[in-house]
């Protein structure tokens, strides 16, 4: 996920914070300082609305990333490897490198997040009860935690794909037909329905009572957001069954011609693309990889500095890449660039580089295969 930053590994699994999670905290934050706290306790003094808020949104992301979690280990327990959790404007999403083959995983890491929630529920309900009578904001903070966990776990299980009751219908649909494309089909049509409905109930909720219009638009927001995510989710599940199986050998590209760091970009263009119509180059001195130069590369320099501009000002520093066998699968692939926020990757074997996978190579097989039905 772009424009995210790294927060550190927590059982070997990379946490990330996307710029949107920061939206959310001062929303949260500012309505337990603001409205919360001081219509149900008057009597507290400013300082302590806005300390027991923050601490109380921080704690409730906190709860996210045990909900996030719990579905990675028990991903990781039935063999799913587990890239990062990123929080978000929603809460969290965990990068799976593939889904679950088997229902009965499906079905155990689709349900560990929300008991994972309610556990955390009842612990957080069991300190308001010892702290009623020591510490008046400690036990509204974890009085407020207790309810937003329970609510946070019984939204998830809402039937409506990718949340997590919407995997679980697809797991028992899985284990019921024996067809996962189907099962995966029903889920996101029922999943992108409770989005419908959502939108639907907030509409009407903020024309039949103005004291609710807030109401209606925030459900109306999450009902747009599930029908979103629904259609992402299915398009992310069916180009990764078309991708199954298929090797980095498959995709790479081997034309991409060898030139000098010292030529220009002028050069280039006249004597490879206009020429040729090539879209990569592998950048060598004296045999050595120095680094790659593509399309993007070339557009991102101002076309009136193209006889000036050296090849070596541009490209993708071999320091940058990151390389790749010809036998990796391209799911892996993607992932990796993914992670590592680049669109392409050298191609090496037996110690020498021999072609170069990008993006472009694995979308246009995506969509040679859409163009034939498979």
């Amino acid at each position: 996920m772009g424009g995210a930053f790294s927060l550190g590994r927590i059982f070997g699994i990379q946490f990330r914070i996307h710029y949107s999670w920061f939206i959310i905290f001062v929303l949260i934050t500012g309505s337990l300082s603001w409205q919360y706290f001081p219509y149900t306790y008057p009597e507290w003094s400013a300082p302590t609305y806005w300390l027991t808020g923050i601490a109380t949104s921080l704690l409730f992301f906190a709860s996210v990333v045990a909900h996030e979690l719990a579905h990675s280990l028990v991903a990781r327990a039935n063999d799913i490897p587990v890239k990062s959790i990123t929080l978000f404007l929603f809460g969290g999403v965990a990068h799976m490198t593939r889904e679950a083959s088997r229902h009965g995983a499906e079905l155990r890491m689709a349900l560990a997040g929300p008991v994972a929630s309610l556990v955390i529920g009842g612990l957080f309900f069991g300190l308001h009860l010892l702290l009623q009578s020591v510490n008046e904001p400690l036990a509204a903070l974890t009085f407020w935690l207790a309810r937003i966990n329970v609510v946070l776990a019984l939204f998830n299980l809402i039937p409506g794909f990718p949340l997590d009751g919407g995997r679980v219908f697809r797991s028992l649909l899985w284990r019921f037909s024996g067809n996962y494309q189907r099962a995966t089909r029903i889920a996101f049509e029922v999943g992108r329905g409770v989005g419908y409905l959502f939108v639907a109930g907030g509409v009407i909720l903020m024309f039949l009572s103005r004291e609710n219009w807030f109401n209606g638009l925030w459900l109306a927001f999450i009902g747009i957001f599930l029908t979103y995510m629904a259609t992402a989710s299915y398009r992310q599940t069916q180009w990764q069954a078309a991708l199954m199986g298929v090797k980095v050998a498959d995709v790479m590209t081997t034309t991409c011609p060898v030139i000098s760091p010292y030529v220009t970009i002028s050069r280039v263009v006249q004597d490879y693309i206009f020429v040729g119509g090539h879209q990569c180059f592998m950048v060598t001195d004296g045999g050595e990889l120095q680094g790659i130069l593509t399309l993007r590369n070339i557009k991102s320099v101002d076309q009136k500095t193209w006889d000036t501009t050296a090849v070596s000002d541009v490209m993708t520093p071999a320091e940058r890449l990151k390389v790749v066998r010809r036998d990796e699968e391209v799911l892996s692939v993607i992932e990796q660039m993914e992670e590592y926020g680049i669109s392409q990757m050298p191609v090496e074997s037996e110690g020498r580089v021999i072609g170069l996978v990008t993006r472009d190579d694995v979308l246009r097989l995506l969509y040679t295969r859409s163009k034939l039905g498979i």
